[in-house]
């Protein structure tokens, strides 16, 4: 995951929108740990779990994600195929005359 390279198209947006949420979400976390009356046990215990739920939240994300765009990606041939049978016998025409 690269965070120093921003596009304008709006995927690139959204990607950069949830890059820096993640970003707070994780620094927010780390703070109220640090700062909670805890022992050094409990801490990592509750860093650990922390960790895990944020690794298991973003990988849902990218599995939705994932399927988001193989659906558009698929919706998009389909259009294309549509296009090039409606198509066809335009160019046959244009071809004969």
């Amino acid at each position: 995951m690269s965070f120093g390279h921003y596009k304008s198209s709006e995927g690139s947006n959204v990607g950069t929108a949830v890059t820096f949420f993640l970003i707070g979400v994780g620094a927010g976390a780390l703070a109220a740990l640090v700062l909670a009356p805890k022992t050094g046990k409990q801490f990592r215990r509750d860093l650990k779990r922390g960790y895990e739920d944020t690794r298991e939240t973003v990988q849902d994300w990218k599995e939705e994600a994932t399927d988001r765009v193989r659906d558009a990606a698929e919706r998009g041939a389909d259009l294309a195929n549509d296009l090039r049978e409606k198509v066809e016998p335009l160019r046959r025409a244009v071809n004969r005359g």
